[in-house]
């Protein structure tokens, strides 16, 4: 039975009011960020606030810090989790408690795996105890470089944790698909399994493969219970830096917050951009390809 337009634009309406309120949240940060707060009698649009938070030396820190964490965690996680799924492909059958388990960290939030990060890999952590048992007096010397450190070791793992899981539920089921008599052919001319996979699933696969690796980095970069919970003092990522100013005791703060998170946005629109782009290009080349 066809839905009529009423029954239809009654369904949208709950998206209509939900896009509403997240356009206009986005529009008055922007607003904001440009030092326009008539609350606070400030009314003159200016860019002072985005030239001194792109002039301090903080800023550019945080910045670095938090691409780090977003290439980091998003090239490690796809090539583990391409490598899990490489080994899974050879499976005629994959077990179904594989599958459950696979599913489980995907479900868990962030700041429970935080958590476990700090009680499994901290000095005074699980694992430093069970080693320290074992007879290793010096392990927790260790485990000193794995979470709040400099280099973001713990959240990175974290995002391991979580990631990885994701790219083999996001890419298994495609790759499963795939016509298993292309690799066979590959394989009758002299590859092995896993040139096989190298040359021929994984180009079938590439725009999944892509998308889960965009959906990782735009996470990580902009996300911030991880490096809350698990990132060093200095320096913060972005979010962090973000959050810190918006809990500014003088709301007059508030449009240096507003500035690092419109500088998040302007970062992730590019990529955003480069990615859509890609994706178009990637279109165009398969349909001249088919032609010929």
């Amino acid at each position: 039975m066809r839905s009529s337009k009423k029954e239809i634009i009654l369904l949208l309406i709950p998206q209509f009011i939900m896009t509403l309120f997240l356009i206009t949240g986005i529009l008055n940060g922007l607003l904001q960020s440009f030092g326009v707060m008539p609350s606070v009698g400030l009314l003159q649009p200016t860019f002072a606030y985005y030239q001194e938070v792109l002039s301090s030396s903080m800023t550019l820190r945080s910045l670095f810090f938090s691409l780090w964490l977003a290439f980091a965690s998003t090239l490690l996680s796809g090539g583990i989790g391409l490598w899990i799924c490489y080994l899974f492909i050879n499976q005629d059958q994959l077990p179904g408690w594989v599958q459950r388990i696979i599913r489980i960290p995907i479900i868990v939030p962030h700041i429970v795996v935080a958590l476990f990060i700090i009680l499994l890999f901290t000095p005074t952590g699980w694992f430093a105890r069970i080693f320290y048992a074992l007879g290793f007096e010096n392990i927790q010397n260790f485990f000193r470089y794995w979470v709040f450190d400099p280099y973001g070791n713990g959240i990175i793992l974290g995002y391991l944790w979580k990631e990885i899981p994701f790219v083999i539920f996001f890419t298994l089921a495609l790759m499963r698909q795939i016509d298993t008599s292309l690799g066979e052919a590959a394989q009758t001319l002299g590859a092995s399994r896993f040139q096989s996979f190298l040359h021929v699933t994984l180009p079938l696969c590439k725009k999944t493969i892509v998308s889960a690796l965009f959906i990782i980095f735009m996470f990580t970069f902009s996300a911030y219970e991880m490096p809350a919970l698990l990132g060093p003092t200095l320096p913060k990522s972005l979010p962090e830096l973000a959050y810190i100013e918006y809990t500014h005791p003088d709301f007059a703060n508030r449009p240096y917050a507003m500035a690092i998170n419109g500088l998040i946005l302007i970062i992730s629109l590019i990529i955003s951009l480069i990615f859509f782009y890609w994706s178009e290009y990637s279109s165009k080349k398969e349909k001249k390809n088919e032609k010929k």
